[in-house]
């Protein structure tokens, strides 16, 4: 019989040193340990950081220094830089010739306009002319006739002088010798006066007469001058009722029928010259002021780019937007049609060695005086100074230095805060 298990028992011998569980908890304390002196910097940046937002939310650049060209781009579109439109002269019953996009030549006729009004017009100034000639020569052979008459009488009278003054010397001889009473021999002297006095008046007389045929004749003339001139434009109005190409080209519109009654100046059709072309472009308002003729540009078409400079812009602000014409410098590009669409960026101004960020909605939404700089994942906002802007960069005259990390996109959501944690 056995008593107890006693004598069943062992000694163990205990081991020196912890055990393993001991060093088990002792490394997880470790670790854990070590994670909470890693995520204090980040709980420190929480505690201090107002507002939070994703990475994902916002778009962050790097603050450069380079060159800054200060440009802005437009919509354009391809125009003919010859495209008139053209009109009738006068109303009447117009006959087509062509059809839109029809190719012409110089001088072919498009249309032709049926007036039987200016026709009608035209015979009687004509008829007006003819008669206007028949008065002038009318009047020159009147004057003729006048200064033959005039002439005639001068003779005349040139001879009856001569007469008086040879019986004038018969009647002083024979007074001398006695034969001849004082009474005759003053009426010889008398009749001499009255023949000069005669021949005097009929040359005067000759003399006004030929002034005053001159003066008629003129006046004959600038009437026949004056429905001369009436007669021409109506005939280059009926010659302009044939409506011609101004140009080789192609027809690109019509804006009639054929046999359609049109009144005077209306619309007919508009040639566009494929020769040449330029480019009609918009641009916003705020940069219309800045755009002038002779600043360059480029035009960009199939991935290409192609120099020009700007020939017009309008002083006239439409929907908020600035109109203008680019004309190519050198050659355009091949197989341009009417009305493709085009993107024009035109260079006002190259800055050299200018610190700079990319442009974002940060220039907007914080009135270009206050950026947030990202560090350590927080941004901090700060104030800044603008000066240029181009379509992509902003030039910074104050409060960034080269290297920095700043929020591009709107900052309006962060509500202004100072510190903002950005999440990954």
């Amino acid at each position: 019989m056995i008593e107890n298990v006693s004598v069943m028992d062992k000694a163990i011998a205990k081991p020196r040193g912890l055990s393993r569980g001991a060093w088990i908890a002792l490394i997880a304390a470790g670790a854990g340990l070590l994670l909470l002196l890693l995520a204090v910097p980040t709980i420190r940046r929480w505690t201090r950081a107002e507002r939070s937002v994703a990475a994902s939310q916002v778009r962050i650049g790097e603050v450069t220094r380079g060159t800054l060209v200060r440009d802005t781009s437009a919509d354009g579109r391809i125009v003919a830089a010859l495209h008139p439109s053209l009109f009738t002269p006068s109303a009447g019953i117009v006959a087509l010739a062509v059809k839109a996009g029809d190719s012409v030549t110089k001088g072919q006729a498009i249309a032709r306009v049926e007036s039987p009004e200016l026709k009608s017009r035209l015979a009687q100034e004509r008829a007006s002319l003819a008669s206007a000639k028949s008065a002038l020569d009318r009047q020159r052979i009147d004057a003729r006739q006048d200064a033959v008459k005039n002439a005639h009488a001068v003779d005349l009278l040139e001879v009856r002088l001569q007469a008086a003054q040879r019986l004038m010397e018969r009647a002083q001889r024979a007074f001398d010798e006695g034969i001849l009473n004082k009474n005759d021999y003053e009426k010889a002297k008398d009749d001499v006066q009255i023949a000069d006095l005669e021949l005097k008046n009929a040359r005067e007389t000759a003399k006004l007469a030929v002034e005053t045929a001159d003066f008629d004749i003129r006046s004959k003339q600038l009437a026949l001058d004056r429905q001369a001139a009436l007669s021409e434009e109506l005939q280059r109005q009926v010659d302009a009722l044939t409506i011609a190409a101004p140009f080789d080209g192609i027809v690109a519109s019509v804006a009639v029928q054929d046999r359609d009654s049109v009144p005077a100046n209306a619309a007919i059709a508009t040639v566009v010259n494929l020769s040449k072309f330029e480019v009609e472009f918009t641009l916003p308002e705020n940069y219309a002021a800045e755009v002038a003729p002779g600043t360059s540009a480029q035009v960009f078409y199939e991935g290409r780019e192609y120099p020009g400079h700007v020939t017009a812009m309008s002083p006239e602000i439409r929907d908020s937007q600035g109109h203008g014409t680019v004309a190519f410098d050198g050659a355009p590009p091949a197989n341009l049609r009417q009305s493709q669409r085009v993107s024009v960026r035109m260079v006002f101004e190259s800055r050299p060695d200018v610190l700079k960020v990319p442009r974002g909605p940060f220039l907007e939404s914080g009135g270009g005086k206050q950026i947030y700089v990202v560090e350590n994942g927080i941004a901090t906002k700060r104030e800044i100074a603008v000066g240029a802007a181009s379509v992509s960069e902003v030039e910074i005259l104050r409060g960034l230095s080269k290297g920095d990390k700043v929020i591009l996109s709107d900052t309006a959501d962060l509500g202004g805060a100072k510190t903002v944690l950005i999440r990954d």
